[in-house]
């Protein structure tokens, strides 16, 4: 018994399935032959004139008769009838009479196609993954509709019969089963989407609990801010830093453009936002390729220093900008084919070496709901040389393995469902989201804080007033996340009242960062020209923002805020304090008035001996109401002009000296009554301990000095 060969085998189930391998797909080689369809392409190329005919009628098949085996297409030089004009046009597929194929055109058919669909996901490269959108799409466009469209075709032909393929009930019914596979696999894609939407029961309090956020004290969980390491320019201001920095390197600037990445990490602990050069054109990749990219952008976010970097030993190879192999995306897709790559990110390890670091998605959530990170692949942008590790490995010098978008969104996710998806759209109870930024879209900023860079942004309430009801911060390295409840402005309302203070200068407002000014949970913004240069800063208070200060220069800035704070009654903590310059005071209040300024009552209050005026605001201060004229007063307070403001009231702010003799004149008084006979008696009864007239007199001579 002769072995059939695989090609054999696959003919032979080709006939099974209605399609005539000798000539026609579905009909008889009788048929294919009573069509007259085939004898002028049998030819070697012919006149065409018998294809001519066949082609009329079909729409435009003539023109292909010259390769051997595809006779019903005509011939390419035998003109004629086979090159005229179409009378008719047709689907393609609505002839069930398709052109007599040989073994070896079929063999080379189904080759082209392999070879179509491979470079289509060369291309293309999406995750052979069933929870990625991206590879549904893929198959859907390159397998299942063709596949849909010709069963479907074949079905209705045999059906209904044409002029070359005689009714056939039963190869209709297979076909159009055949064509109900395609549909019924993209029903599972759509029940999967179904599945992974929050109303589905259940869900909402599954993406309730993909972020995990906990409530912290703003004051001790924020260290004071330190000038000399937050980012005084947004993401703006440094991509047009470093283009002008690109004229420094003339021989480049034909060639290479700067990225517009820039991501903002950390690096040898100062916030800097960093780019890679890419290939200006076509063109210029092709010249340049094997020399590499020679550089990348470095803007110091702030000394507002730009440079250009330049990689001697190791010029980046695997960037955006190249078209092929090495292009970032579709090497490390083709790399790790099975995973679901994020957002990537262009970032540098402590000894200023590039890399590409690129996230792994998981779906947590139905076939494609619940996004969230579980594992990074570093690419070492240089060599290709890719390290897997998952996110609890991830060294301490990246700074973005979880993605900006994808923490928003996380965080709104708990934000709208932790009390389920109908609160979410009916009562809204509870429910908060981030604030938007002033272009409508998600508003965020950087904060540098652990060696880490967190995600900053407001959190308000599902209405999105003007208002915060505190805001929250995310770990870009774990998704450590944290809430602070405190009421006030959102940012976009502190980027108006801050342009206000300007508006004659018309500076606009940079995002604002959040810092630690005394206590006081402040938003830090830059004022910038129309031509985006940083002329001035600006610094106002979340939870009172009138409290609005503009300055030169930071240090400038920062001294006219802790002035305008201490003004209006503000009890600054820490170092802010001390640069304040809080003094103590005490003495005997000699005038006493009330006044309402801003809708707030101030006590003004001067002491004997003294000219100065001193303004007690309201609420702070509402201890004032209890003293009057003669009374002893002690208090806190920074010094003003006109006015000094007072920080804080009461005798525990007296000076080191006066507190020393109080202890000491306290600790002699009990001795002189544990001296006396009668005294222990006395007081073993309950009774009061008679003191000497002379420890009296003494001693309130010492509470005088004390006073």
């Amino acid at each position: 018994m002769k072995q059939s060969s695989g090609l054999d085998a696959l003919l032979e189930a080709l006939k099974q399935s209605g399609m005539n391998v000798d000539g026609s797909f579905g009909g008889s080689r009788a048929e294919a032959d009573d069509s007259g369809s085939g004898d002028g392409g049998n030819a070697a190329g012919g006149s065409g004139s018998s294809a001519g005919g066949s082609s009329r009628s079909r729409g435009g098949f003539g023109g292909f008769g010259g390769f051997p085996g595809f006779g019903g297409f005509g011939g390419f030089g035998g003109g004629g009838k086979g090159g005229g004009s179409s009378t008719e046009v047709h689907n393609p597929f609505a002839d069930a009479n398709m052109p007599k194929l040989s073994k070896k055109a079929i063999v080379i058919l189904v080759i082209v196609l392999i070879l179509v669909l491979a470079a289509a996901y060369w291309w293309f490269h999406p995750p052979i993954n069933i929870h990625s959108i991206d590879t549904w799409i893929f198959v859907a466009i390159f397998i299942l509709l063709p596949i849909f469209l010709v069963f479907s075709t074949k079905s209705k032909n045999y059906k209904t019969g044409t002029k070359k393929v005689e009714p056939n009930k039963g190869k209709a019914k297979t076909f159009k089963v055949l064509s109900a596979i395609p549909v019924v696999i993209a029903l599972v894609g759509v029940i999967g989407g179904v599945a992974s939407l929050s109303l589905f029961p259940g869900n909402a309090a599954k993406y309730a609990t993909v972020l995990e956020t906990t409530t912290e004290d703003f004051a001790s969980d924020i260290p004071e801010v330190d000038y000399s390491q937050i980012p005084v320019i947004d993401r703006d201001s440094a991509v047009l830093l470093g283009d002008r920095e690109m004229g420094s390197i003339p021989e480049y600037v034909s060639q290479f453009e700067i990225s517009p990445l820039y991501s903002q990490i950390n690096y040898q602990d100062a916030p800097v936002r960093v780019s890679p050069l890419v290939y200006a054109d076509l063109f210029k990749w092709f010249t340049n390729r094997e020399q590499g990219i020679p550089a990348y952008s470095l803007v110091n976010m702030t000394t507002q220093d730009a440079e250009i970097v330049r990689l001697d030993d190791s010029p980046i190879y695997y960037s955006e900008s190249e078209p092929l192999a090495r292009n970032i995306d579709r090497y490390v897709q083709l790399r790790y084919p099975f995973y679901m790559f994020d957002q990537k990110s262009f970032e540098i390890d402590d000894e200023g070496h590039p890399w590409w670091i690129c996230p792994v998605q998981t779906r947590t959530i139905g076939l494609f709901g619940g996004t969230d990170i579980v594992r990074v692949v570093m690419v070492d942008a240089t060599t290709g040389e890719c390290t897997d590790l998952p996110i609890e490995e991830v060294p301490q010098w990246v700074d973005h393995a979880y993605p900006t978008d994808l923490l928003i969104e996380q965080y709104n996710w708990s934000g709208a469902y932790q009390d389920g998806w109908l609160n979410s759209w009916l009562g809204q109870r509870n429910v908060v989201q981030t604030t938007p930024g002033s272009d409508g879209m998600a508003g965020y900023n950087y904060l540098a804080k652990d060696d880490d860079v967190w995600v900053y942004t407001g959190v308000t309430s599902a209405t999105a007033d003007n208002s915060i009801v505190g805001f929250v911060l995310i770990n870009q390295r774990t998704a450590e996340s944290h809430f602070y409840s405190v009421s006030g402005a959102t940012e976009a309302s502190a980027m108006e009242s801050a342009e206000g203070q300007v508006q004659n200068l018309r500076y606009q407002a940079t995002f604002p960062l959040l810092i630690n000014v005394g206590g006081q949970p402040t938003y830090f913004m830059a004022l910038k020209d129309d031509a985006g240069l940083v002329k001035q800063f600006a610094m106002l208070d979340i939870q009172r923002y009138q409290n609005v200060a503009v300055g030169d220069t930071v240090a400038g800035c920062q001294e006219a805020y802790e002035a305008l704070l201490a003004t209006n009654g503000v009890e600054l903590q820490g170092s802010a304090a001390e640069t304040a310059g809080v003094k103590t005071a005490t003495g005997t209040i000699v005038r006493i008035t009330d006044a309402v300024m801003d809708g707030n009552t101030h006590f003004y209050v001067q002491l004997d001996g003294s000219e100065e005026v001193y303004d007690f605001a309201l609420p702070n201060m509402l201890g004032i109401v209890a003293y009057e004229v003669g009374d002893q007063i002690t208090f806190t307070y920074i010094e003003g002009d006109p006015v000094s403001s007072v920080q804080s009231l009461g005798g525990e702010e007296t000076t080191q000296d006066a507190a020393d003799e109080a202890t000491q004149d306290a600790a002699d008084a009990e001795a002189n009554a544990a001296n006396e006979p009668g005294a222990a008696t006395a007081g073993s009864s309950g009774g009061a301990v008679e003191q000497p007239q002379e420890d009296q007199a003494a001693s309130g001579s010492q509470q005088e000095q004390a006073a």
